[in-house]
């Protein structure tokens, strides 16, 4: 099946919402952590979304280029062709696009999906984050509506955040010593949120922040309070009726707890990012390929090694399987697990 047509990918979001489950959302940066991807899904027999970063778009364009938009155009081609392999269906999504690389990387993305549109071709990807969260929130908005009437007009999505998720990912807002208040989204904050971006036909998701860090960190050194997210579906249903509701985006998934993942699908979480786990995941089966064959792939001593053990299909192939079963883990985690809406 073809990458998530509009319609679909709507009614992917919708289907979590109304499920109490979520989609794993994986960042990828090369052909084979997404063939990773894909496997782990597919393996599942879950729908899900692959994102990209500028970082990643920049990586896949080679180091003489660091072309970001090249490089994200280029996976997502590829994405787009082995999906179709795939009996299930894909969302594909760019990941935190800051204010800065708006001009540079997401607008001539969403200029190429404009040129297949008008020529009656699905769109290059399906969604686009704009991470404005540093900005004031009226700032933030500004920024973020005026592109999300674009989307719209291809029946694309927008992700916007408010409140900053902390830690660090690809460049993207936060840091190790944000301020706490700054790590939890307020009602009045949703309220207005949901009153901006409403006013415009389409179908967006947000990402509120409740506590939650980009990267890997000791057990209780995050503090996620979920609640927040409840709050603030509360919050917009008191101030605008009882059909309001905001599809929400957990970012900082990797190394969460369980039952911390499994509260959140009540609150309305629909898309959670999992990355740092499938990057060590990917990197770990590498490391202990090294290891166990040292004295094959290194040339030392005069010796000329194992060419089956250095070329690098035989560890690629290795951190594909574990990535994939990273993946499928996440999929079990947000109850996607064979939930596709291709059957």
């Amino acid at each position: 099946m073809p990458i998530a047509t509009p319609e679909q990918y709507r009614q992917m979001i919708e289907s979590a919402f109304q499920g109490r489950y979520a989609y794993p959302a994986i960042n990828v940066s090369s052909i084979v952590t997404a063939n990773a991807a894909l496997k782990g899904f597919a393996d599942r027999k879950s729908d899900g979304i692959i994102q990209v970063s500028t970082g990643a778009g920049a990586f896949v364009s080679g180091l003489n280029v660091k072309d970001q938009a090249l490089g994200a155009i280029s996976l997502a081609d590829h994405i787009h062709r082995v999906a179709a392999r795939y009996g299930v269906l894909i969302a594909l999504h760019t990941d935190h696009c800051p204010p800065d690389s708006v001009q540079s990387f997401l607008n001539p993305l969403i200029d190429e999906s404009e040129k297949r549109a008008a020529a009656g071709q699905p769109t290059l990807y399906n969604s686009h984050m704009v991470d404005a969260s540093g900005l004031p929130l009226k700032d933030n908005l500004d920024l973020c509506v005026p592109i999300y009437e674009r989307l719209a007009r291809m029946g694309m999505m927008i992700e916007i955040e408010a409140g900053v998720v902390g830690g660090e990912e690809d460049g993207a807002a936060g840091s190790e010593d944000t301020p706490a208040e700054k790590l939890y989204t307020t009602p009045e904050d949703m309220v207005e949120v949901y009153r901006r971006m409403n006013a415009i036909d389409g179908t967006y998701l947000f990402a509120a922040t409740f506590g939650n860090v980009h990267g890997a960190y000791k057990p209780g050194a995050v503090k996620l309070k979920p609640t927040i997210l409840k709050t603030g579906q509360d919050a917009i249903k008191a101030k605008f009726g009882d059909a309001a509701k905001f599809y929400l985006v957990f970012h900082g998934g990797s190394g969460s707890a369980k039952s911390e993942i499994k509260e959140t699908l009540g609150y309305g979480v629909v898309k959670m990012n999992v990355d740092t786990d499938c990057q060590y995941s990917f990197t770990r089966v590498i490391a202990d390929h090294m290891y166990k064959n040292y004295d094959a792939v290194l040339k030392i001593d005069g010796e000329v090694g194992n060419k089956k053990k250095y070329d690098p299909r035989s560890y690629l192939k290795a951190g594909e399987e574990s990535m994939a079963a990273r993946v499928g883990e996440a999929c079990d985690d947000l109850e996607s697990s064979g939930k596709s809406l291709l059957g």
